[in-house]
């Protein structure tokens, strides 16, 4: 069996995107291993799956699967991607769509501009719904890992983040804190993990471990949390530019109650198939 496939990305975050409305796709956690694995597969850091709707009044469902075949939730920059790739493919040609994931609903729509703007929804802080084991919700959280003392912040963007303040993102121990937090048994789903910089109040730099991925050149529900915890703390105001390896987003959050809206730009890089 031949599967059809479109390679994409968001800001450097890449992605194989599979129409699941007009083709079947038997995608489980080996499949999607395969086609994320960057020498014997397509490679990506995630996988995108495009189904029809699951709910009324809404467009579309989409499955995002992090390269280790486990399911991320939520994705700032797939979520863009996947506007561009059903518009490309004519699977929709509306301005505005809503469409479904495991993390919730959320509303996509393209700009005059060419960027593609998310409705994130609103964030979640209960620790519950993070999920985070804490006795009550907080703006820091004190973490005992790897051996030190830290303190980060903590919610879900439909998919749970943890988030360190760090002088330089540069010189940020990415790769030797970035797992372990990620695994931390606080945790119990996993979590993302950004490491922010606060250049000013409207304009961070940002480099994220992702759940199942690893450090990825971008990650759009990252960006949103960073945004969301640095304007907890009093340090962002309601618009900021985000500097991530693999290029630039905008997040915009008026405060709690609010949904965090992401813009950015989503790329179609090449269309192949794969033989299954």
């Amino acid at each position: 069996m031949k599967l059809r496939f479109t390679k994409m990305h968001g800001a450097g975050n890449d992605f194989v995107v599979i129409d699941g409305v007009r083709q079947d796709v038997p995608l489980d956690p080996e499949l999607c291993r395969r086609l994320a694995d960057r020498r014997f597969g397509v490679g990506c850091d995630q996988i995108l799956l495009v189904e029809p709707p699951r709910q009324r009044d809404t467009d579309f469902h989409y499955r995002i699967i992090n390269a280790d075949g486990s399911d991320a939730g939520a994705c700032g920059n797939g979520a863009r991607c996947f506007v561009r790739f059903v518009h490309e493919q004519g699977l929709s040609d509306k301005a505005v769509l809503r469409v479904t994931t495991s993390g919730g609903l959320i509303e996509l729509r393209e700009l005059e501009s060419g960027m593609i703007e998310v409705d994130m929804g609103p964030p979640r802080f209960e620790p519950s719904q993070i999920p985070f084991e804490a006795a009550q919700r907080a703006t820091r959280y004190p973490l005992e890992v790897a051996g030190e003392s830290i303190t980060l912040s903590s919610l879900s963007m439909g998919n749970p983040h943890a988030v360190l303040m760090v002088d330089d993102v540069d010189q940020a121990p990415v790769a030797h804190l970035g797992p372990a937090i990620e695994n931390h048994p606080r945790f119990p789903e996993r979590v993302n993990v950004g490491f922010m910089q606060v250049l000013n109040p409207r304009e961070i730099r940002l480099r994220v471990y992702e759940r199942g991925t690893g450090e990825t050149l971008a990650c759009g529900s990252g960006a949103c949390a960073a945004v969301v915890a640095g304007r907890l703390l009093g340090r962002l105001e309601e618009t900021v530019s985000v500097h991530l390896r693999g290029g630039d987003l905008v997040i915009k959050w008026p405060g709690e109650g609010h949904s965090v809206l992401l813009s950015g730009p989503a790329q179609t890089v090449f269309q192949g198939t794969i033989e299954l």
